[in-house]
């Protein structure tokens, strides 16, 4: 889909826990969710348009250009709040349209197109992990290209990736992991999924506030964690 929780976004530590957020800081992390977010929708409608439907397509958003998925006030206005403030807010850009008529199989299709955002940040974190070993290991080897910067971007750019994956398979509607689920389940129960839909962001709301977001994305900091950390000890 195209939602993104913003409550916890930096690596290894909460937005909140800076209070004056510098120009340093704020920048590089609006770039990579902007790019992030960009990947996750051109992803969704490049599998719409690979599964018969080329609506997307033809509205200008099988493209990795930002502008053509930028929401004004879901991708730049509540993030820059968000990273600015530490508030609990939730970030999107604007969703592909996708026409059923058009798919082969309509739930089925749907749940595929719905998957292929989520996936699609999963490969960009693996893609930034290879990134990472490569800087890591040209500056061990003498060469130094802003090291410190480089790395920081980039890890960065692994830790929202993979919290955008996470995030955005949660079986909430409408989150990319509710029409995965409707996909696949009877399709009463897909129904009963679908009647969620209009209460799905007073739902994502609630779990924030309750901290159960924050519960969630520990476990996943903590693996990514573990993955870089294992993965630079092979190279030492």
């Amino acid at each position: 889909m195209h939602l993104s929780s913003l409550s916890n976004l930096s690596c290894r530590a909460t937005v909140s826990s800076r209070l004056e957020p510098s120009l340093s800081y704020v920048v590089p992390l609006f770039i990579v969710l902007i790019v992030s977010l960009s990947v996750h929708e051109a992803a969704h409608a490049w599998m719409a348009d690979r599964l018969g439907d080329p609506t997307a397509r033809q509205l200008g958003r099988l493209t990795l250009n930002p502008l053509s998925h930028i929401d004004w006030i879901g991708t730049v206005l509540f993030p820059l709040v968000a990273i600015y403030s530490g508030l609990p807010l939730i970030g999107w850009a604007k969703p592909v349209p996708v026409n059923w008529n058009n798919l082969r199989s309509p739930r089925r299709d749907f749940a595929v197109v719905a998957l292929a955002g989520p996936v699609s940040n999963v490969l960009l974190a693996l893609g930034a992990v290879v990134v990472l070993l490569g800087l890591v290991f040209a500056a061990r080897n003498g060469t130094d290209f802003l090291p410190m910067v480089s790395l920081s971007l980039v890890e960065r750019f692994i830790y929202l990736n993979v919290f955008l994956a996470v995030f955005n398979m949660l079986p909430v509607p409408p989150l990319d992991g509710g029409n995965v689920l409707a996909g696949f389940v009877p399709e009463s129960m897909a129904r009963l999924i679908d009647s969620v839909r209009p209460f799905g962001i007073l739902i994502l709301y609630a779990l924030m506030f309750m901290g159960v977001l924050n519960t969630i994305s520990r476990p996943v900091y903590s693996a990514v964690d573990s993955l870089l950390t294992g993965a630079l000890r092979l190279m030492s």
